[in-house]
């Protein structure tokens, strides 16, 4: 199972996809959901062939070399999956590709 959270279209609708998360854990654990939106969509993505941008590091893992982007909530997701789904409040660090765009820690 994957995590469409591209499909709500326009900039705007975020708030659309991060309900996904909410109505997810109805049927399966804040683990699992976490897992459908990172490291079982790139392992998706990984299938793609051809159509991968992502053809010189590994996806879904945090190492040296791989493509990853690290987002740091204040709170357990495991415990609370609104800890994402309030974003706002909750996240307080944000790196993508080794640059760091916010670090309220």
């Amino acid at each position: 199972m994957a995590f469409g959270s591209d499909a709500y279209g326009a900039l705007g609708f975020e708030a659309y996809a991060l309900m996904e998360f909410t109505a997810r854990v109805r049927w399966y654990s804040p683990l699992e959901v976490l897992k459908q939106a990172t490291s079982e969509n790139a392992r998706l993505l990984a299938l793609s062939g051809q159509v991968n941008p992502y053809t010189k590091g590994k996806l879904g893992v945090i190492e040296p070399g791989a493509y990853a982007d690290l987002l740091l909530y204040e709170g357990n997701p495991l415990e609370d999956i609104q800890v994402i789904v309030n974003h706002k409040e909750k996240l307080k660090f944000i790196m993508k590709d080794g640059i760091i765009y916010k670090n309220e820690l």
